[in-house]
């Protein structure tokens, strides 16, 4: 089941928020309501929020009244800067919007034509994002032997994509070669995706998965309890993988374990023209860390601090996995 879908304007996804209790659908019809739930995060993960542009973008271009060419390009770019904003960290979202803008722009005829290149643009680029993802699990599940246990970290599966996922569906993909492997998935806090969401994609796919706290890697790896560990990524720059936050200390102690620590993503997060230093790394509520289901765990008037993500150096990863196949660390000094 794909993670969103356009039908006939109206770009229907599900609410990431309400998971694993709840499978509540969000039925969308505008750019604004797309950038609320990329906000509010009931829209998340690097791939998807590529998708969702897409389609927020499509959605302004199918409901326009401009007659002119030009109005409705003035039209979408308002939209893209309203996607622009909602968050800074993710690449796939610049990405995506990058490329619908360029479609309009490079497309001959009226406002009508734009629309609809618009709209055929928005669903090939969710189309090309499921067979990204398995091409990523094809290449992937190589690095993975019968047996492994492999730490995952936030959730960078199907929820995270359009389907099938990067870090999850290398897993998924050694899964059904029949690899008998094991998961443990880090709960992932502040919003714990990890034990909402790819919790309940393995479970339900029937992968056997266990779950720590984020705090408890150590302890496994010391224990050597861990084979691999294989997560996304929001973006890939020159000199480091940004990811998820506590991805950075996952990696620093694979390293220290000896345990191989592996990056699956598309090429769309490639970020290659930056270094780590160029990066805005979104800073979200810190009623995030001091609250859990909008009630206080923390004492009134204490701070808190609440980066989204956090940045891995080269020298921690292993092996990037995308589409076109495995890069090494010669691969990366080439690139």
């Amino acid at each position: 089941m794909r993670t969103i879908e356009w039908k006939d304007g109206t770009v229907v996804t599900i609410d990431q928020m309400r998971l694993p209790h709840e499978v509540v659908f969000l039925k969308m019809r505008t750019c604004r309501q797309v950038a609320s739930a990329i906000r509010n995060m009931k829209i998340r993960g690097a791939p998807l929020l590529g998708a969702a542009a897409a389609y927020a973008i499509a959605l302004t271009a199918y409901f326009s009244k401009a007659e002119e060419r030009e109005d409705l390009i003035k039209e979408i770019e308002e939209s893209a800067e309203i996607l622009r904003k909602t968050r800074p960290t993710a690449v796939n979202l610049f990405w995506a919007v990058d490329r619908i803008i360029k479609k309009a722009q490079e497309t001959s005829g009226g406002a009508k034509a734009v629309a609809q290149a618009i709209v055929d643009e928005a669903q090939k680029m969710a189309d090309e994002d499921v067979q990204v993802n398995r091409k990523i699990g094809e290449h992937g599940s190589k690095l993975i032997n019968d047996k492994d246990v492999v730490l995952t970290h936030c959730n960078a599966g199907g929820l995270a994509t359009v389907d099938y996922g990067t870090a999850l569906g290398v897993i998924r993909a050694a899964w059904n070669q029949g690899k008998n492997i094991r998961v443990i998935a880090t709960e992932t806090r502040p919003k714990l995706q990890g034990a909402r969401l790819t919790a309940y994609e393995l479970q339900r796919d029937g992968i056997r998965v266990t779950l720590i706290t984020d705090s408890m890697v150590g302890y496994v790896m010391s224990k050597q309890l861990i084979d691999k560990v294989v997560v996304g990524a929001d973006r890939i720059v020159r000199d480091a993988v940004i990811n998820k936050i506590g991805t950075y200390t996952i990696a620093v102690l694979a390293h220290e374990h000896g345990v191989p620590f592996y990056v699956a993503a598309p090429t769309s997060t490639f970020d290659l023209t930056r270094t780590s230093k160029d990066v805005v790394i979104e800073e979200r509520d810190s009623r995030e860390v001091t609250h859990f289901h909008s009630k206080r765990i923390a004492p009134k008037g204490v701070k808190a601090l609440n980066p989204a993500f956090d940045v891995t150096p080269m020298k921690y990863v292993s092996a990037i996995i995308c589409e076109t196949g495995v890069l090494s660390s010669t691969d990366f000094e080439r690139i």
